[in-house]
């Protein structure tokens, strides 16, 4: 059995976050990036190989240091890793990015798996997983917080805000799991040092789409023309309370027609 784990390396929620003046785009240089957590969960579930004698290749899609994030999940146990490095993806919209995500997909033999967060944190578009299944021709259960595989068929316990439901697909089939469906563990030291002898293959525009014109490659559809800081909260109005406080409430609300 052949998994294949999209993972994508994003800004730390936690850090602070910029945008580079040239064209509004995320300010990696100066941003705290880690593996999605998401993605980690999926790349976790991944290890279900563990059960099944399944071989992992795990993909990414971005600068040098998504480097970072794939070697992450060869700690975690995966087999090699497939890393899309190229300039002129910076800023891909979600259909550009699952075009790429597809495109590398397909260099892999035999795949019967395919395993992605629902959302990356960073973007929240929730849509990637689903458009690379409809570029590969796959079955889709997304949203997955429980996940079995048997016989060649995958059946998942899928949660959205619009109720429960239970799934199943022949497989090879892609699967987008949620935070729910497991909780990573921490890469031992013996997996992060077998990590660096693992192959990753670095592919660009050209590896994935040979003979096609780059120049007409439409990375995004969108672009942001103009980005400004938000505004210094002001300082609120204090109502001392001499007897008047009731009035002076009423009369504030009124003048701004709230009530």
């Amino acid at each position: 059995m052949h998994i294949v784990v999209l993972v994508k390396q994003v800004p730390d929620t936690a850090a602070e976050r910029t945008l580079t003046e040239v064209d509004h785009t995320l300010d990696r240089e100066n941003t705290d990036l880690v593996l999605d957590e998401i993605n980690e969960r999926a790349a976790e579930e991944a290890t279900l190989k563990e059960a099944t004698d399944a071989e992992v290749t795990v993909v990414s899609m971005g600068p040098d240091s998504a480097l970072d994030a794939i070697r992450k999940v060869l700690a975690m146990g995966a087999d090699r890793g497939i890393h899309i490095r190229d300039d002129r993806l910076q800023g891909a919209d979600v259909v550009t990015t699952a075009r790429v995500l597809a495109a590398a997909v397909r260099t892999v033999a035999d795949v019967d798996l395919v395993l992605a967060g629902n959302a990356a944190t960073d973007g929240q578009a929730s849509a990637v997983p689903a458009v690379v299944a409809d570029l590969l021709g796959l079955p889709q259960l997304t949203h997955v917080r429980e996940l079995d595989l048997d016989a060649g068929r995958v059946r998942a316990e899928r949660e959205t805000e619009n109720g429960e439901t239970t799934l199943e697909a022949p497989l090879p089939a892609l699967v987008s799991v949620t935070e729910k469906i497991n909780e990573p563990r921490y890469p031992s030291f013996k997996g992060i040092m077998a990590a660096k002898k693992k192959p990753v293959a670095t592919v660009g525009l050209d590896d994935l789409f040979p003979g096609a014109d780059a120049t007409g490659f439409l990375v995004s559809r969108t672009r942001v023309v103009e980005a400004v800081p938000r505004p210094t909260r002001a300082a609120g109005i204090r109502v001392t309370d001499d007897g008047s406080a009731g009035r002076q409430l009423a009369d504030h609300l009124i003048a701004r027609k709230l009530v």
